[in-house]
């Protein structure tokens, strides 16, 4: 559920503009209409439109990256907070203005946002052509025809079997080095605070072959690190009776059923130069056949995005986390035990949930000092309509406070950083280059097997390359040192 910006440690902005590549001038382009998208939201949300680029580039859609020049703007949105719908509805303010200046412009809303509010938008947002939900992008070119005769088009109807593996993503704004690939959708967990399942569904997985075949695919065209993607990749399961009974290599299981740790060892065996990533994994199931295929494996990272949310076991129950503080801390230690103190953690905190107490923030702030996580995604509480948590619990932590306690856990999280960065001073690290520095182009960046980002001289390295990169130098949230 997370993209991860330069600056991890912070909270991640709500959105990030899907740089749409110009298409070329080329006889196919000419003439075309064009696609502007922009994504809001976590990594689902970049993955998903690089589908939608394909489904309109199949529709006889070109791409821009200039909103000015597009027929067609779509804004794929978040849901996960008030904060990030608040955004999109800034954003609808500016397209009116644009919409004026060329009436035929077509504008359309994406993604949870849609799916949460559905033709409600339509009656909010004058702006608004097309509504349409995280299943509904297949029928996207249709939509855009209804839209074009003066109709407002809605589609946000939720499947149970649809998860897009017949569509190869257009890689929108990339560079070339690393790529999401998504392997299931939907979350069955219903976590009092989310909604995640309401508005993306039930968890469906998609077909290993598919996966395998995307994530070769990537490495023939030059990627050289993929992030299989799921609301909860570790609930990834894909039932096979024939393929499951005719494999009889180490991911074939008894009971007919490929399992998360399988499908990464697959992943994995395709090239020992394609780094494999995934996000995110829900504490509950992890499972140590996981943590042994990524020790088994050098080119799975040794890093593990674990939402903790709360330390107070009180709070995780009226989370439905459906574990406790205790439970999750052995499972830190079951990690460490597996995978070394090296291995990268991150996590999620929310601050001021429904009638967290004083202490029980200590709590949180505790469970961070055990862990000493490599950098966290921290929030203020955010009420969502048609949450459990909305309909069984006040909101009853004061703004202030919650803004107070997350000051806290942030500046918790900056020592811990800081911490685990200096560990690396006088290491080694494989540094994956993904491009150029933002500070200097005499330098370029990349990341660490533990997703740590890494800035070192460019001499004569290019993007695409591993480096082994000695690390001299670190602030809270970059390493720095020397190619050698």
């Amino acid at each position: 559920m997370t993209l991860i910006p330069e600056l991890t440690i912070l909270q991640p902005n709500d959105k990030e503009q899907i740089d749409l590549p110009h298409t070329l001038e080329d006889e196919w382009a000419v003439g075309k209409k064009r696609l502007y998208i922009e994504s809001y939201g976590c990594q689902m949300n970049f993955a998903d439109s690089e589908i939608v680029a394909a489904v309109m580039r199949n529709a006889g859609f070109a791409t821009t990256s200039s909103a000015a020049e597009a027929d067609v703007i779509f804004l794929n949105t978040c849901a996960i907070r008030d904060n990030a719908e608040q955004k999109v509805r800034h954003r609808l303010k500016h397209l009116t203005g644009l919409k004026r200046l060329k009436p035929e412009l077509l504008v359309g809303i994406l993604g949870c946002m849609a799916e949460r509010l559905k033709t409600k938008l339509l009656e909010e947002e004058k702006v608004v052509d097309i509504v349409a939900g995280p299943d509904a992008y297949r029928d996207i070119p249709k939509l855009v025809e209804e839209a074009e005769s003066g109709q407002k088009a809605v589609n946000v109807f939720l499947s149970r079997e649809e998860t897009y593996a017949d569509i190869s993503p257009i890689r929108l704004s990339s560079n070339g080095v690393t790529a999401l690939v998504s392997i299931m959708r939907g979350c069955d967990n219903m976590c009092s605070f989310c909604v995640v399942p309401f508005t993306r569904g039930r968890e469906r997985s998609r077909d290993p072959y598919s996966i395998v075949r995307e994530a070769q695919d990537l490495f023939d065209r030059g990627y050289r690190e993929v992030t299989l993607l799921g609301q909860n990749v570790d609930s990834y399961k894909w039932n096979d009776e024939l393929e499951m009974t005719n494999d009889k290599s180490a991911d074939s299981r008894t009971d007919s059923s490929l399992s998360f740790a399988g499908l990464l060892e697959r992943v994995a065996r395709i090239h020992p130069d394609l780094r494999v990533r995934f996000s995110t994994s829900h504490p509950k199931d992890i499972t140590d056949d996981v943590l042994h295929t990524i020790a088994r494996y050098d080119n799975i990272c040794n890093y593990i995005h674990l939402p903790a949310q709360s330390g107070s076991s009180r709070v995780l129950a009226l989370m439905n986390r459906t574990y406790d503080r205790s439970w999750y801390m052995g499972k830190i230690d079951r990690i460490r035990e597996i995978l070394g103190d090296d291995c990268g953690i991150s996590t999620d905190m929310i601050s001021g949930f429904c009638s967290e107490t004083e202490e029980e923030h200590q709590d949180s702030l505790s469970l961070m000092d055990y862990v000493r996580y490599d950098y966290a995604y921290m929030f203020a509480y955010s009420e969502r309509p048609g949450t459990l948590a909305a309909k069984k619990y006040p909101d009853d932590i004061p703004e202030d406070v919650k803004k107070r306690r997350l000051t806290e856990i942030i500046d918790r999280q900056l020592a811990h950083s800081a911490q685990r960065n200096q560990r690396h001073i006088g290491q080694v690290q494989r540094v994956l280059v993904e491009g150029t520095s933002r500070r200097s182009d005499d330098d370029l960046s990349g990341r660490s097997d533990q997703n740590k980002l890494v800035v070192f001289p460019k001499g004569n390295h290019q993007k695409g390359q591993y480096v082994s990169v000695l690390i001299t130098e670190c602030t809270s949230a970059t390493l720095r040192g020397e190619a050698v």
